[in-house]
């Protein structure tokens, strides 16, 4: 994989950046690894549960949490932070991570793997300070892996990101809207007069926020997410150039790390479009 030069080459280097991009192709290497051992073996032949807040999960999830801890571990040692642990556990670790926290999702879009929609990745990000600083989400029916390290740009596979630059304006758009996280009344204007020419929803955060850095969705929404779901997409759509903000924050970062929503798209002409549009509508509640 091509490595693009940091930003600011002036400026003294970041320890952090450093360790980061020298540890992604490892990670890169072992995300592919779990999922080769234990995900893509159980896809179609797996059961399903439900966590006590009714999402679902299955043995394919905690095996991969499991396997992840191993071969991050022996990556970069520091403490890890996964979705299939309990949420007294997750919010200790995120309270004392400013030394460095692995932030895992074993299988985002579980209810797609469980039942055999090809829509679901893995996904890690390294962060330090309550930021990321590597991140991967793979992709494997596809066989896509978009992988970012802070200040080096944002890559699917071995070519740079953005893939394409994709609508020159939001009437033109292809929306990735998640609407069920979303205030009512906005929920139901985008449902009812949407701004944009064509409405998505696949399921699965950490893809979509991928797929807005490679240009294929244009604009993105979302109501409200968990550090899984955002932490390693985020720093790939940043690197590829791509902008983002909460439905009530400019900064994205001000938002409480348990439940950020996030307004997203690749061209700055469309996102500031995007979110003129909702925030104009948000007024109006």
């Amino acid at each position: 994989m091509a490595i693009s030069p940091p930003q600011s080459p002036s400026a003294p280097p970041n320890p952090w950046d450093e360790a980061a991009i020298l540890t992604l192709p490892r990670v890169i290497h072992a995300v592919k690894r779990v999922a080769a051992q234990e995900v893509m073996p159980r896809y179609l032949n797996v059961a399903r549960h439900r966590k006590s807040d009714g999402s679902v999960f299955t043995q394919a999830d905690l095996a991969a949490q499991d396997a992840l801890v191993r071969e991050l571990g022996l990556i970069y040692p520091c403490p890890f932070l996964g979705e299939e642990m309990g949420e007294a556990e997750q919010r200790a670790l995120w309270e004392s991570g400013d030394k460095g926290l692995w932030c895992v999702d074993p299988i985002d879009g579980t209810s797609n793997f469980a039942n055999g929609i090809p829509y679901f990745a893995i996904s890690v990000a390294l962060v330090q300070a309550g930021r990321p600083i590597l991140g991967v989400v793979y992709d494997p029916v596809a066989d896509e892996c978009f992988s970012a390290a802070r200040g080096h740009g944002a890559f699917l596979n071995d070519e740079p990101l953005p893939i394409q630059t994709g609508a020159a304006s939001l009437h033109e758009a292809i929306g990735e809207v998640d609407l069920k996280r979303l205030p009512r009344a906005l929920a139901t204007m985008l449902g009812q007069a949407p701004p944009y020419s064509s409405h998505r929803n696949f399921g699965a955060s950490t893809l979509e926020w991928c797929y807005v850095a490679a240009g294929r969705f244009d604009v993105y929404l979302h109501g409200g997410q968990k550090l899984w779901d955002y932490a390693a997409g985020s720093l790939i759509l940043n690197e590829a150039g791509g902008h983002y903000c909460g439905l009530y924050e400019d900064d994205f970062w001000s938002g409480h790390p348990w439940q950020r929503s996030v307004i997203a798209a690749l061209r700055p002409n469309v996102f500031n479009e995007w979110k003129t549009w909702l925030r104009n509508q948000l007024g109006q509640d």
